[in-house]
């Protein structure tokens, strides 16, 4: 890894991290009360609130994740945690996709849903680490980038 990709990899997960401590901050608030929703952005438990502190707990977790990792952020041990905090963020944000799509399968009175309420099933909001979860994706890139440079 060259002297740019890692000074790229430093800002960028330092200002990911930042919004995912952001967020989780705001979730862990949001668990103590009714939640909210603002805009896109839904932080408030519907699906299932029981589950709304833990998201916080593992929101606050990868912003630390995120943040620890960008001192020397080319070394393996740094990248492995940047790794780890995109994995947990994978998890649950592929838990809230698999919920949705399991929820837009059974209609109201019928068996099935029909077309127009499935597709409105997977309409906004969103929960915060379904925004994060593209924007982690580019750990991809540091780790073939990495798995290059071992082969070598």
């Amino acid at each position: 890894m060259n002297e740019g990709e890692e000074k790229f990899g430093q800002i960028y997960f330092a200002v990911l991290g930042a919004v995912a401590l952001a967020f989780g901050a705001a979730e862990l608030i949001a668990s103590a009360g009714e939640g909210f929703t603002w805009g896109i952005l839904d932080s408030s438990g519907g699906a299932d609130p029981m589950f709304l502190p833990w998201r916080a707990i593992i929101l606050i977790s990868v912003g630390f994740f995120y943040l620890s990792s960008v001192k020397n952020f080319a070394e393996i041990h740094q990248l492995a945690k940047a790794v780890m905090g995109s994995i947990m963020i994978w998890i649950v944000a592929g838990m809230a996709i698999w919920s949705r799509i399991a929820g837009s399968i059974p209609g109201e009175e019928t068996w099935f849903n029909s077309l127009e309420g499935f597709l409105a099933s997977y309409a906004p909001p969103y929960c915060p680490e379904m925004f994060l979860l593209p924007f982690s994706l580019v750990i991809v890139y540091y780790i073939l980038k990495e798995k290059g440079e071992t082969e070598k």
